[in-house]
């Protein structure tokens, strides 16, 4: 299966809630601002857990960028009026998805990290 196949699956089974069949190595480790997950049975355990946050999104993907071992995706996830814009990586081993780092915000900007407005 080449890289642009496995990233389609991916958001497929997303859209479906098919989150049990994801195309995903036993290794596989998923990297965001919330910090890192380890295995892909600790990953299905989180989601299971977690249904609400992680089910009934549909996605806009807006860039891609496919090569042999890895992939660049830029999309929106939608959920009801929820929205957001994330970035992520996906890397790939022996047709399955071995690692994900996605890029998205999660919250307020910090008062002492705010860019100013005035010269």
């Amino acid at each position: 299966m080449n890289s642009k196949d496995l990233v389609q699956q991916w958001f497929k089974k997303w859209e479906e809630g098919d989150f049990l069949n994801l195309p995903i190595s036993e290794k596989f480790k998923h990297t965001s601002p919330f910090g890192v997950i380890d295995g892909k049975k600790n990953y299905i355990n989180l989601v299971q857990n977690n249904k609400d946050k992680f089910l009934g999104y549909r996605f806009n993907l807006l860039d891609e960028i496919y090569e042999k071992t890895k992939a660049c995706v830029r999309y929106q996830a939608i959920q009801g009026d929820f929205t957001l814009d994330v970035s992520e990586w996906h890397y790939f081993k022996k047709d399955l998805i071995e690692q994900i780092v996605a890029y998205y915000h999660i919250g307020e900007i910090q008062e002492d990290r705010k860019l100013s407005e005035h010269e």
